[in-house]
C-alpha cells in the first residue's frame, strides 16, 4: 500500500509543477489550440490556449511509475519490479497517446482545427491496439496466467463466453477484435467527452479511482491468497501492480486539472484523451472486467451515444437535429447552462455511474461468498 502512496505523491506533483512549465514552453513556440467553427460561439474565446497537456500526465505517469518501483527496490530489493500487466498497459497509453500527438501536432503547424484524416487515424489506433492485444494473450505467469483472456468478461471471466470456442487460433483472431473495439470505444468515449474545461479529465480521475480500489480488492482475494475467503476469488494477473498505475493515473490527472479546470490554461489536446481512453481500454481488458466499462464509464457511454443518435437521426429525417448539437455537453451550453455548471453536474453524472460500476463489482463478490 506505501507504493500506492508513494506514486500517488510524486504523480501528483510532478503533473502539478510540470503543467505550468510545459505551458510556458507551448506559449513561447505559440502552439495554441483551433476552434472548430461548427461548435459552440462561446468557445470561440478559447482560441490559441495551449494544447497537447496530455503530453505531462503520460510523462508523469512514466516517471512516478518507475522511481516508485526504485524506491522500493531501495527500500526492499525483494520487492517485484515492475508486472507485465502495467508494462502493457503503459504501451496502450503511450501508442495512443503518440497517435494523439501527431493529430495535435499537425492541426498546429497547419494552423487548422482537423488533424490526421479519419483513415489514418484508425490505421494507427489498429496498429497500436493489434499489438497490445497479441502481447496480452502472451506472457505467462508461474501459474500459466497471461494478462487478458479470451473469455469475455464483466467482473472476471465469464466461462461460457469463451471466443476460443473454435480453437486457439480463431479464439486470438476474436480476441483480437474485441479488444480492439473496446479500445476503439474507450479512446473515442474520451476524445468526445474533451469538449469542457476539465469535464473529461475530473470524470477520469473518478474511472482511474475505480481501477485502483478493484485492483487492491482483486489482490486481496486472488485465488489462492490466504486472505481470500469463499469461491469469489480473481484470476488476475498482477492486479496490485495495476491497481499501482491507476492510483498513479488518478494523481497525475489531479495535478493536470488544477490548470486544466475552468477557466483553462491548456488542454490535454487528442494527445492526452488518447492516451486516456486506452489506458481505460487497458485496466477494463487486464482487470477482466471487460463489459462493466459500459457502467463505470457511463458518461463517456452516454456522450458517445450522444452523437450516434444525433447523426443517425440526421440522416433518417434528413437534417433534423435531435438535439441542439452534439456531443451532449454541448447541447447543454445552447440550453443556456453555464460551462462550470454543465461540467460539475457531467461530474456528478460519471461519479454516479462509477459508483453503480463499483456496487456491481462488490455485491458480484458478496453473492459468490
Amino acid at each position: 500500500m506505501i507504493a500506492l502512496l508513494i506514486g500517488a505523491g510524486l504523480a501528483l506533483l510532478m503533473a502539478l509543477v510540470g503543467t505550468p512549465l510545459f505551458i510556458r514552453l507551448l506559449v513561447h513556440k505559440s502552439y495554441g489550440q483551433f476552434i472548430r467553427d461548427d461548435g459552440p460561439t462561446s468557445h470561440h474565446t478559447k482560441r490559441g490556449t495551449p494544447t497537447m497537456g496530455g503530453t505531462v500526465v503520460v510523462t508523469a505517469v512514466i516517471l512516478s511509475y518507475g522511481l516508485t518501483h526504485l524506491l522500493m527496490w531501495m527500500m526492499n530489493p525483494r520487492s517485484a519490479g515492475p508486472s507485465v500487466s502495467a508494462l502493457l498497459l503503459l504501451f496502450l497509453m503511450v501508442g495512443m497517446g503518440l497517435v494523439g500527438f501527431v493529430d495535435d501536432f499537425i492541426k498546429i503547424s497547419r494552423q487548422r482545427s482537423l488533424g490526421l484524416n479519419a483513415k489514418a487515424k484508425l490505421i494507427l489506433q489498429g496498429a497500436v491496439g493489434i499489438a497490445f492485444a497479441v502481447m496480452a494473450l502472451n506472457f505467462p505467469d508461474p501459474g500459466g496466467l497471461t494478462p487478458a483472456s479470451t473469455k469475455i468478461s464483466l467482473v472476471r471471466d465469464i466461462p461460457w463466453l469463451d471466443l476460443a470456442f473454435g480453437g486457439t487460433v480463431l479464439g486470438a483472431v476474436l480476441f483480437v477484435l474485441w479488444s480492439n473495439l473496446i479500445v476503439t470505444a474507450a479512446t473515442n468515449g474520451v476524445n468526445l467527452t474533451d469538449g469542457l474545461d476539465g469535464l473529461a479529465a475530473g470524470a477520469a480521475v473518478m474511472v482511474f479511482g475505480a481501477y485502483t480500489l478493484m485492483g487492491i480488492w482483486q489482490s486481496n482475494q486472488a485465488c489462492g491468497s490466504p486472505r481470500q475467503a469463499g469461491s469469489g476469488c480473481y484470476s488476475v494477473r498482477d492486479p496490485l501492480d495495476l491497481a499501482l498505475l491507476a492510483a498513479i493515473m488518478s494523481a497525475a490527472l489531479v495535478g493536470f486539472l488544477w490548470w486544466n479546470t475552468s477557466p483553462a490554461k491548456i488542454f490535454m489536446g487528442d494527445t492526452g484523451s488518447l492516451a486516456i481512453g486506452g489506458a481505460i481500454a487497458g485496466f477494463a481488458i487486464l482487470s477482466r472486467t471487460e463489459l462493466l466499462l459500459a457502467f463505470i464509464g457511463g458518461l463517456f457511454v452516454l456522450i458517445t451515444l450522444s452523437v450516434i443518435i444525433q447523426v443517425g437521426y440526421f440522416k433518417v429525417t434528413k437534417g433534423k437535429r435531435f438535439f441542439k448539437m452534439a456531443p451532449l455537453q454541448h447541447h447543454f451550453e445552447l440550453k443556456g447552462w453555464a460551462e462550470v455548471t454543465v461540467v460539475v453536474r457531467f461530474w456528478i453524472l460519471a461519479g454516479l455511474f462509477v459508483a453503480a460500476g463499483l456496487g456491481i463489482f462488490y455485491a458480484e463478490w458478496v453473492v459468490l461468498l
